[in-house]
């Protein structure tokens, strides 16, 4: 994934910033802008599985820019590797004020999630 405007892409998920999600400068907590790429990373390694999938790695990310309550931020996700039983995405977090219309990247991560069956043991992962 790359530093352009996201602009041709369909994000995974979008979600303001509120209140309470921010510390007493109006900044969002870290740990709410992980759980929102956990969130839409598990959507789409859920779809690619077609079924149940659970987190199991996120590694590399850096925070670039704060999110300032009252951002939008939309999570944009690509598949990056399908193995036997594990599925891993690219995960970029952009935000944009909700008067303006430019975007700017605050963080990506690398998110890892493993396809698991009804008693959560591993499955394989189609590779079509």
């Amino acid at each position: 994934m790359s530093d352009a405007q996201p602009t041709r892409r369909e994000p995974a998920i979008r979600v303001f910033a509120m209140p309470a999600d921010t510390n007493a400068d109006g900044d969002v907590f870290g740990g709410w802008l992980v759980s929102q790429m956990d969130l839409g990373a598990g959507l789409v390694a859920g779809l690619r599985a077609r079924g149940r999938v659970a987190t199991v790695a996120m590694d590399r990310m850096q925070f670039l820019l704060p999110v300032k309550v009252g951002d939008e931020v939309s999570v944009y996700c690509e598949v990056t590797r399908v193995g036997r039983t594990s599925i891993t995405l690219s995960v970029e977090a952009w935000r944009r004020h909700r008067f303006e219309g430019n975007e700017a990247k605050v963080t990506e991560a690398v998110f890892t999630f493993g396809a698991i069956d009804d008693n959560g043991r591993p499955r394989p992962v189609s590779q079509e």
